[in-house]
């Protein structure tokens, strides 16, 4: 714990502050859309089911590690519901959330639109005795406890518009914004300890055939902002600032005879010191994904750090598990691209 501690202070150091995405990141996002979007529950037109495991910066005591299982189907013609629960620890905190999400879909133009809710709670939670302090724990009333814990109850929203061989998302899967302790006056200043955001998600997707039902290609985009835009949007050094920059992984993929999924992205972000001339560049990924015909999905990522972490950490991986029922069903006529 002490060696995460001191990297990300290094990091931040170098930076000149330390902010960052509050929601865990996935590479192989387009297969978990509804961890982030409600109004995606549905859409494949079949029972799916996905479960993700992802390590982050291995090496690295406390390093994120991230679990996620989604379930969702259709009910009715113009109904999807859906379930998903995400449990995320990094160093001395961890947090998990458990939402049901409901979308109405209607059809628009050749696709559908969908419109979603979800609701739900986050359990934030952390065990500072694994710290150690530089100075008496009794001079901040931050770490007064042990284990501090919090329930946050909170819901959200999404719109997906999905046609055959495209989409569009946007997304903001918590409304509210909790914060995870109070707010202490010391001398003329207010200190907040910590505080949770919102986050929004944009998204994109195409699949082009290159050689019939062959080959498809597929590039793909995912945008995740703090507070709407973040640190871009910041123009001040107050401390109810947000200071996270916004993230987007762009990704290009080719799908093999509808079953070998093989794809790449880049992962950066539109932070302020990058058009400063300062890299904020994160990962190049590496990613692959098999589809069985009895509807068993499987896949696998690798991320190579190539921000300044890398002297200091290895790579990221996740592996993903799935299966979608009446995956052969010649009625299903929303395409698996996506």
């Amino acid at each position: 714990m002490r060696k995460f501690t001191l990297v990300i202070l290094m990091i931040g150091g170098l930076l000149g502050q330390i902010a960052a995405q509050q929601d865990p990141m996935f590479t192989k996002y387009m297969f978990n859309s509804l961890a982030y979007n409600p109004g995606f529950a549905g859409s494949p037109e079949y029972l799916s089911v996905r479960a993700l495991q992802r390590g982050q910066w291995l090496g690295i005591d406390g390093a994120p590690t991230t679990q996620s299982v989604t379930i969702h189907m259709p009910f009715k013609e113009r109904v999807g519901l859906g379930m998903s629960i995400v449990n995320d620890k990094i160093g001395a905190t961890g947090s998990t959330s458990a939402f049901l999400a409901y979308a109405y879909r209607v059809p628009f133009g050749n696709g559908k639109l969908s419109m979603g809710l979800q609701a739900g709670a986050m359990n934030w939670r952390a065990d500072w005795s694994v710290l150690r302090y530089r100075d008496p724990r009794n001079l901040d009333s931050s770490f007064s406890s042990d284990t501090p814990t919090r329930w946050m109850p909170n819901f959200g929203a999404g719109i997906f518009y999905y046609a055959p061989k495209y989409y569009v998302g946007f997304s903001v899967p918590q409304l509210i914004s909790w914060d995870l302790g109070d707010v202490a006056p010391t001398g003329n200043t207010s200190v907040r300890s910590a505080k949770y955001y919102r986050h929004f998600y944009f998204s994109a997707g195409a699949a082009f055939p290159l050689n019939g039902d062959a080959l498809y290609f597929k590039p793909s985009i995912l945008i995740k902002s703090v507070g709407l835009l973040g640190e871009l949007a910041s123009q001040s050094n107050a401390l109810n600032v947000v200071g996270a920059p916004t993230e987007f992984d762009i990704d290009l993929s080719l799908l093999f005879f509808e079953s070998l999924w093989l794809g790449t992205s880049f992962r950066s972000a539109f932070s302020a010191d990058a058009f400063g001339g300062e890299s904020s560049f994160d990962s190049i990924d590496f990613w692959g994904s098999f589809y069985l015909r009895n509807g068993l999905r499987i896949g696998m990522s690798y991320d190579y750090t190539i921000s300044k972490l890398r002297p200091v950490s290895g790579a990221s991986y996740e592996i993903m598990l799935g299966y979608d029922f009446n995956f052969t069903d010649k009625k299903v006529t929303t395409p698996r691209y996506f």
